[in-house]
């Protein structure tokens, strides 16, 4: 009896750090075979700019859409119709940028698997739809962009086969946005509609390049990958950049919170996988899908391989001093793309089986030997979680979890030499993005 007294203590100390098995059984389920056929269908579209071709049924963005459209609809007709699929299109003007050459409809294909709890709650998965080749307005010679991006794309699609097996709190929203080399404009278009529809979005994983293993630098790797984050939203008021600079948080905004979760969700349960966090909106001086979603203030972050080859990346199919350029099928690997598509299938459902983050985090023990905190109830929270770090570390490697209680004091940990952060736990088990304090008490 004693035995079983002192098992069930440490067991209940340990529930809430303890794995799901479902989300073992997704990453199985993601098919490097699936991915390799589907990067090859869009690749023998032959180009997919933005401004190609939309009548043909065999060539250009208009056949590479429908065809996006056609698999969403094929997996919601497998799951008794569980996806919303539908077009999300914007008309993006000649003359917007140097690179919009003639009027254009920028078309969105979108797939919705709603929540059971949580319906209005989203978390996003994209990847792009177009290509291009060296001249940016070149919109007539092939352009298979096998790697980039046909490969966050395809890893979407099996992402929703996977994931339509499962229902989920909140919903998931799989998404193929188009103008990308154009100017962002199918991110602009969306994370407006998004604005438009009220929709409370709690992210975006925007997949961009997820196939290429061996760099221009000759590194050969299939198990680094890089989550690129910025640190603070560019629409953060005065009056928090003030705080900010008395409190901290230059690296704590919501989109560095949903890096870290990425982070610790993929060395739990992937930890042959390497992430790496980039303390960047993105690469140097470039551009990605996410940032439209940042600049109006939603969370998003780039998931995408360590190792680019320039030489695949917008480039005319030529070979040129012995070099092959061109972003084409065989420089694609579909196993690590498998691998990076279960990274984002495993964060998705674990934050949409998580509930609500609390909205509110006020800490205090200013000139005390504690730290205390707290925040308001959190609807479908089983308790909460703590997490605190030394100011330079990169992610939250302290945690206690408190209960279902919305004030706590950590006695013997002082306010002025960690960071502090709060998340919601349910029943299940799965967390929150932790939430760094936005307000202080004495």
């Amino acid at each position: 009896m004693r035995f079983f007294i002192l098992l069930t203590f440490f067991c209940s100390l340990f529930s809430f750090s303890q794995t799901d098995s479902r989300l073992y059984d997704i990453i199985d389920a993601v098919s490097a075979e699936r991915i390799g056929n589907d990067i090859e269908t869009l690749a023998n579209f032959g180009t997919r700019h933005t401004l190609s071709d939309t009548v043909s049924t065999t060539r250009g963005i208009g056949a590479a859409r429908r065809w996006i459209k056609s698999e969403f609809d094929k997996i919601s007709s497998d799951c008794g119709d569980c996806l919303e699929v539908f077009y999300q299109k914007d008309l993006v003007k000649k003359g917007e940028n140097q690179r919009i050459v003639k009027d254009v409809w920028v078309v969105n294909v979108i797939a919705i698997k709603r929540g059971t709890k949580y319906p209005n709650r989203y978390i996003i998965m994209s990847g792009d739809i177009d290509s291009r080749v060296s001249d940016p307005n070149n919109y007539t010679s092939d352009s298979p962009g096998a790697n980039d991006n046909a490969s966050g794309m395809v890893g979407t699609i099996e992402a929703a086969r996977v994931l339509s097996k499962y229902d989920f709190e909140n919903s998931i929203i799989f998404v193929g946005l188009s103008g990308e080399e154009q100017g962002l404009f199918g991110g602009k278009g969306l994370a407006a509609y998004a604005k438009e529809k009220g929709w409370d979005l709690i992210g975006v994983l925007n997949n961009d390049m997820i196939g290429n293993i061996k760099g221009v630098d000759g590194v050969i790797s299939n198990r680094d990958f890089r989550i690129f984050s910025e640190p603070v939203p560019p629409t953060e008021t005065e009056r928090e950049r003030q705080a900010r600079r008395f409190y901290g948080g230059e690296v704590d905004g919501i989109s560095r919170q949903l890096a870290r979760y990425v982070h610790k969700t993929t060395k739990t349960y992937m930890p042959e996988m390497k992430p790496t966090m980039i303390y960047r909106l993105d690469r140097f001086g470039r551009g990605g899908h996410h940032r439209p979603f940042n600049d109006a203030g939603y969370a998003g972050i780039r998931i995408m391989e360590s190792h680019e080859n320039y030489t695949q990346q917008h480039q005319d199919i030529r070979v040129e001093d012995g070099i092959a350029y061109g972003d084409v099928l065989e420089h694609v690997n579909f196993d690590y793309a498998k691998k990076l598509t279960a990274v984002n299938a495993i964060n998705l459902a674990s934050i949409a089986w998580a509930p609500p983050a609390p909205s509110t985090v006020e800490i205090g023990g200013i000139v005390e030997p504690s730290a205390k905190l707290r925040w308001n109830k959190v609807e479908g929270a089983k308790g909460y979680k703590i997490y605190w770090r030394d100011t330079t570390s990169p992610t939250w490697d302290n945690y206690r979890y408190v209960g279902d209680v919305t004030e706590y004091t950590l006695k013997g940990i002082v306010i002025d030499n960690y960071f502090f952060g709060v998340a919601a736990v349910g029943e299940n088990g799965h967390e929150s993005l932790v939430v760094f304090p936005n307000g202080v008490f004495r």
